[in-house]
């Protein structure tokens, strides 16, 4: 029952900025949260750097271990790092592409392809900034996982001076982030059914609420009624199946469309795609990686969702 409460203020709560519209919902609710969440990483991760112990960390993150790499494998380092991109960036759902969509024509897409990359990874850098050295500092394993976040920062925030507030402040901000990603995604469904079937935005969000809801039952039931169902081997649960449809599945694949029909001459087309990206002012998108993205691209990306299936039914 909790489960099911939580998911329905998740879907109303991603659902009514969208209702708003792109400006007036979406981007002025995802600059205020997003702004603040990075100010106040920036602050944790100067602090986590001067936590006794916290150096060792530092070296654990920064400095490269080419034996571990390759003791586990060079494919899956790259495998995960490539992984990691398509779902960090929103490649190959339409996400990044919808709002690509809203940019007017005063910047070239390639400027503004590397300000988001280059925040992105700036993001990520100083998450790791703050969470390493803090594990070491705490005595705390770093191979913790997703739940270091949950280990550590409460160790920090307990040796800051106000840290029940920074604290509460953090995951407040760490919630507007998930909330977010959730945003960006019922948007791009919102803008399909908008710019495809004419529907009004209300309708369309009152519909695909409604859809989102019912859809989201199954990933529930997996933590209880349907828990015996173990689709993808002996611990997975219905969660796990739809992770591995849209990470190793849909990512991949639909990352594979975008770039042959922008290079192809079937789809949209080379001459048409650099047109579009270089229409205003700003950096223009390299002509000659034509042949890396119409052909070692699409290779590099196909290799990365067979290597997905690979891991999982075969390996």
């Amino acid at each position: 029952v909790a489960m099911t409460i939580w998911m329905l203020i998740a879907v109303v709560l991603g659902f009514l900025p969208v209702a708003k519209g792109l400006q007036s919902g979406v981007e002025k609710i995802t600059k205020f949260m997003m702004i603040g969440l990075l100010a106040l990483m920036i602050v944790l991760a100067f602090n986590s750097l001067l936590l006794k112990g916290g150096s060792e960390g530092l070296k654990f993150y920064l400095i490269p271990d080419f034996s571990r790499m390759i003791e586990s494998g060079l494919s899956s380092a790259i495998y995960a790092a490539m992984g990691q991109a398509f779902f960090t960036l929103s490649l190959g759902i339409g996400s990044i592409a919808i709002f690509g969509s809203y940019i007017g024509k005063e910047n070239r897409l390639t400027g503004e392809a590397v300000r988001i990359i280059s925040l992105d990874t700036f993001v990520a850098l100083c998450s790791g900034l703050i969470i390493f050295p803090a594990a070491f500092a705490f005595g705390i394993q770093p191979d913790a996982g997703p739940s270091l976040i949950f280990i550590t920062l409460p160790n920090i925030f307990n040796q800051m001076a106000g840290g029940r507030f920074w604290g509460s402040l953090f995951f407040l901000f760490m919630s507007f982030a998930a909330l977010s990603t959730l945003i960006a995604v019922f948007e791009n469904i919102i803008s399909f059914w908008i710019d495809t079937k004419g529907m009004s935005r209300k309708n369309a969000v009152m519909i695909n609420a409604i859809a989102i809801i019912i859809l989201s039952i199954p990933c529930i039931l997996g933590f209880n009624l349907w828990s015996s169902f173990q689709p993808l081997g002996p611990g997975t649960g219905v969660l796990d199946l739809e992770d591995f449809v849209v990470s190793s599945t849909l990512l991949p694949l639909g990352s594979l469309i975008f770039t042959l029909y922008c290079t192809w001459k079937y789809g949209w087309g080379w001459d048409n795609f650099l047109a579009e990206a270089d229409s205003g002012t700003g950096l223009k998108f390299p002509k000659a990686l034509q042949f890396y993205f119409k052909f070692i691209l699409p290779a590099v990306i196909l290799g990365i969702f067979l290597k997905g299936y690979w891991d999982i039914f075969i390996a």
